[in-house]
């Protein structure tokens, strides 16, 4: 399940950008009890983009900040109390991390679902059945 990480070049230092890609990938798999799951874990997926200082905008104008995506099946974050707890443990977690250069109003945020049928594990694609099988087993 990718979840994209953008940042304005600065926001985090360099260093802590592997540790905010693994704490809210936990974040994530907590939120929705999969801690540990063997099937889960491995298909938390996550890249990051770093974007020049002029290449960042909110509301039309300049902007340093962080930007987290989410592309789920559509029973992950469905309830909006995880949807609550998983984006505001993410944002919490790139504001420790910034050393005070995010705020919490310098941080957005949005998860899309994709199609049933087209989530691939193992270069198969699985509908939402089959993906609730396969965790359940994991």
């Amino acid at each position: 399940m990718p979840i994209t990480l953008t940042l304005t070049r600065g926001v985090l230092p360099e260093t802590a950008v592997p540790r905010a890609v693994a704490e809210i990938t936990q974040a994530f798999l907590a939120v929705h009890g999969l801690d540990g799951n063997s099937v889960m874990t491995p298909n938390v997926t996550a890249h990051v983009a770093i974007l020049p200082k002029e290449a960042s905008y909110a509301g039309g104008r300049p902007v340093e900040g962080a930007w987290i995506e989410t592309k789920t099946p559509s029973f992950a974050l469905a309830d909006h109390a995880v949807q609550k707890r998983f984006f505001g443990e993410a944002t919490r977690i790139l504001c420790a991390l910034s050393d005070g250069r995010l705020t919490p109003d310098r941080v957005w945020s949005n998860g899309t679902h994709t199609v049933d049928g087209t989530w691939n594990i193992d270069g198969v694609a699985l509908t939402n059945g089959e993906l609730g099988a396969a965790l359940a087993a994991g």
